[in-house]
């Protein structure tokens, strides 16, 4: 009895990990004003270099040190992060960029109240154009 139970519990939980991995990221929306917007913040060593602490104090824990969406905390998010290295990614515009690190979305939380200058979500944008493959 206790062998079934355990089986059925553990069939459970890889149909339900299966499920989690393999489902696909909803599209996300981000308005034409937003995703139109200009990076106003020059992409230099100073801009990137303050993106890149900023990276890692908010978001290396769930996106990975270079996101990849391998950080400690992403296997507790409902959606695994993107790889953020990936072209599909780094072919969105800075505003797109800026729109969702500002705004959020399900386990992604939005940051422009942690981060009320913008220039800090812009320096985090420039900061993912590095993460190019």
């Amino acid at each position: 009895m206790k062998l079934l139970l355990f089986s059925l519990i553990t069939g459970l939980f890889i149909l339900i990990a299966g499920f989690k991995i393999n489902q696909e990221p909803k599209p996300w929306p981000v308005p034409d004003a937003a995703a139109k917007k200009a990076n106003p913040v020059k992409s230099s060593a100073e801009s990137i270099s303050s993106g890149k602490a900023l990276w890692n104090q908010h978001c290396a824990s769930c996106h990975g040190k270079t996101g990849k969406g391998d950080g400690s905390k992403a296997a507790q998010l409902k959606t695994q992060p993107n790889d953020l290295a990936a072209a599909s990614f780094q072919s969105l515009s800075d505003g797109n960029m800026y729109y969702k690190v500002a705004e959020g979305r399900g386990d992604m939380p939005g940051f422009k109240k942690k981060l009320p200058d913008p220039t800090e979500i812009w320096d985090l944008v420039n900061y993912m154009r590095t993460f190019k493959k």
